[in-house]
Formats: structure tokens, C-alpha cells, sequence
């Protein structure tokens, strides 16, 4: 067992992960308290690698997200300082808009209750008939669609440098936790698969697909576990058929948008994502199983009612998983000019979902603390745009258990 010796610390703040989350709260730390000693460990070869650098780079209005949550607070207030944050860092970015499109009878409730619910949520929206969608989008067809201006795109692998740079913490990459002694008269200690030992007063879990087994790690039970889901994409051939960023009408019975078109900053469209059950957490493909990992997915209860719950959902997804021309007919709800050839494989992401024992999605973020440990347990879309946000109330919760520590922030050891 790794241990904690009295008084020997490597750094203040340790932040396991470099995704946008980890290295917001790192960089809001020494924001908030300079001279905070902060080290990131990240254990691919550099940041974003994951959910930040596999997502539709969207910057999220915020519009989905249950009135008073934390992502319905976190997306609005982030969307705005992501594009501010963007600008003055000269970081790839453009603010949009985007439409969210009706295409069936059943779904003209659900677009109105996006309208409340934009407007709870302070959010500007203009309601548009069949014919207005042309004004935005000439190729796309509808019943009735909402215009929501304030939702863009961005480079967030971009932001994530930035934020790496700009915190002044040390980033060690190739570093996987291999095991953590906490122990919480001392402090914490990690060792990692380089065979270092890394010792720290808090310790900072924004593992994302990873989060609930560092946080078992530290000896804290979550009470939730993360099951992956793969988020599949296509590339358009001809992307002047699409101007922007347009969606369908979401089932708020899950936590996914569905088959959406994102004209990114790039110029180039992507298409997607569906959501089927990934067989590793890094199962960015049908090939890439994990045995373990699959068997933990599996062993969870609330994974089976999942299952049995939303089995045909997931049928669906499944279907358009392995067929393209089921793919291209729900694409073709939104955009009928689309032909097969025009869908170009590209890469997949995945989504960490955290779900509760009884097979309920969490649908907010889930923000836990520990003795000398702070988890950030389920952080999904839109957790990127939200990212600053979140990185300063992971950041104002470590500052406080350091504080209850007796000892300043900054102040030497």
C-alpha cells in the first residue's frame, strides 16, 4: 500500500483526468486561490482525448435542461462565458443558432414544451411554421421547428489547451491511477502506471468514464456506475445541403438529443449520434469489448432495467447501429434531399451515463464529496459547455475542504 507521510506533499490539489471538466476545475482553483499547487494526472498521451474531443462540439443553449438543475443553470451561464472565453483566447468558435425541427403530428407538444421551457430557463426563442424553416434551412422539412439563437459551436479540444496552459498546474499525461491510499488524518496518495507516487491534500475525481472506479478507489462507494454508451457519426458528402446546427424533437424519457446534423467549425457536417450500449468504456467500436468492464456493466442492476425498460428504444438504435439504410431514414425525417452515398463513416464517441441501482439515467450532473476527495460522478453533454461552470464549484468545494484542513490555500506546507 502506497503511503502518506506527515507533511510530505507533492501538491495541494490533485485532479485525476484531462477532459474539459478536470482541467476546468484545475484552472479555477488557481483562479480562486493563487499559488495553489495543482497537478493533473491524465493517463492518455495529451487532454481531450475522450468525451471532450469526441463530441459534436456544440456549445449548448441550455434549452433541454429541467428549470433550477444544474445543467439548465451550468448550460446557460456556460454557454455564454465558453463564447466570451473562446474570443479572448482566440480559440475557433461561432454562435449559430441552431433549429430543432417537428416532423410528426406527436411531437408538436414536446416543441412547445421546449419553448416554455427555453423561456424558464431565460433563454431567447422564436417559434417558426412549415414554411419559416426555409429561412434558416432550405433543404430541411418540417411541420413546425424553434429557432434558438443562442446555441454555437466550438473548438473544445481548443479550449481544453487553453485551460491546461492557462491554470499553471503541472499536467502529467501517460500517468493512469493505479491505486489511491487516502487516508484522511494525512492526505492522499496515488500511484500511477508509471510507478509514481503522487501525494496530495485533496484529491479531485473528474475521471468521466473512469469516475466511478476512482472514486472506489479512494473508498468512497458512489452509488452509481457508469454505463457507456457509443454515440455513432456520420460525415455529410454534400454538406451545402446543411447551413447549421438542426435537431429533431427529443424523448424526455433519455438523456440523448438524437440523429442531429452540426455544421462544425471545420465547415464539414456530422451526422449523428444514435446510442447504442458500448462493450468497454472506450468502446468506440462493435470490436473493442472488455471483458471486465462489460462484466461490470453487466453485474449492475440497474443496467438489466434499463434494459427491460427501454428495450425498444434501444432496438431501434441498435437497428440503426448496424444499417446504414436505417440510419439514412432517420436522417431523411429531417433532410429528404440525403442520399446513402452522401453518409461517410466517422469517428464515434462515448457517453458516460451514470445510473442509480433501480436503472434510473441520472439526467443532471452529480457532484459528490468525500473525506479529502471531491467526485464529479456523471458529467455528460452538456458538460463541455458547461465546463466553466462546473470547474469553479469542483474548485469552490476543494478550496473549502482545504480551508477546513487548517491550512490557507497558497500558503506554504
Amino acid at each position: 500500500m502506497v503511503q502518506v507521510p506527515v507533511g510530505a506533499y507533492d501538491c495541494d490539489v490533485l485532479v485525476v483526468g484531462g477532459g474539459i471538466v478536470g482541467l476546468s476545475t484545475a484552472y479555477a482553483i488557481t483562479r480562486a486561490a493563487p499559488g495553489t499547487r495543482v497537478t493533473v494526472l491524465e493517463k492518455e498521451p495529451g487532454p481531450a482525448r475522450h468525451q471532450t474531443g469526441r463530441n459534436s462540439g456544440v456549445i449548448h443553449s441550455g434549452i433541454y435542461y429541467r428549470p433550477g438543475s444544474l445543467k439548465a443553470r451550468y448550460a446557460v451561464r456556460g454557454a455564454a462565458e465558453m463564447v466570451k472565453f473562446c474570443a479572448e483566447y482566440g480559440i475557433a468558435h461561432a454562435v449559430t443558432g441552431k433549429l430543432i425541427v417537428a416532423t410528426e403530428r406527436e411531437e408538436l407538444p414536446r416543441l412547445h414544451a421546449l419553448v416554455q421551457r427555453g423561456r424558464e430557463n431565460g433563454i431567447p426563442v422564436r417559434e417558426l411554421g412549415a414554411a419559416q424553416i426555409a429561412e434558416y434551412e432550405p433543404e430541411v422539412r418540417g411541420l413546425a421547428a424553434i429557432h434558438v439563437g443562442t446555441t454555437g459551436i466550438c473548438d473544445f479540444v481548443g479550449v481544453a489547451r487553453q485551460l491546461a496552459r492557462a491554470s499553471g498546474a503541472e499536467i502529467r499525461y501517460g500517468a493512469r491511477v493505479v491505486r489511491v491510499d487516502r487516508r484522511p488524518e494525512r492526505g492522499v496518495a496515488v500511484l500511477t502506471s508509471g510507478g509514481e507516487v503522487v501525494r496530495a491534500r485533496v484529491l479531485v475525481n473528474c475521471a468521466g468514464l473512469y469516475s466511478d472506479e476512482v472514486a472506489r478507489l479512494t473508498g468512497d462507494e458512489p452509488g452509481v456506475r457508469i454505463v457507456p454508451f457509443r454515440g455513432e457519426y456520420y460525415e455529410l458528402a454534400r454538406p451545402e445541403l446543411v447551413r447549421g446546427l438542426v435537431y429533431p424533437v427529443p424523448d424526455p424519457a433519455f438523456p440523448f438529443l438524437g440523429v442531429h446534423l452540426t455544421r462544425g467549425i471545420d465547415g464539414g457536417v456530422h451526422i449523428g449520434p444514435n446510442a447504442v450500449p458500448a462493450l468497454a468504456r472506450e468502446g468506440y467500436g462493435w470490436g473493442v469489448v472488455r471483458p471486465r468492464e462489460l462484466a461490470g456493466t453487466v453485474a449492475w442492476p440497474g443496467s438489466w432495467t434499463i434494459a427491460r425498460r427501454h428495450w425498444r428504444y434501444g432496438a431501434g438504435e441498435l437497428h440503426r447501429s448496424v444499417s446504414k439504410g436505417a440510419f439514412l431514414q432517420a436522417v431523411r425525417r429531417l433532410l429528404p434531399a440525403v442520399e446513402a452515398d452522401d453518409l461517410v463513416r466517422a469517428p464515434a464517441g462515448v457517453r458516460a451515463q451514470a445510473v442509480l441501482r433501480d436503472g434510473t439515467l441520472v439526467d443532471d450532473f452529480l457532484i459528490r464529496e468525500g473525506s479529502r476527495a471531491v467526485h464529479v460522478l456523471n458529467a455528460p453533454s452538456p458538460a463541455a459547455t458547461a465546463s466553466l461552470p462546473i470547474g469553479r464549484e469542483v474548485g469552490r468545494r476543494v478550496l473549502e475542504l482545504l480551508g477546513s484542513l487548517g491550512r490557507r490555500p497558497g500558503s506554504p506546507g
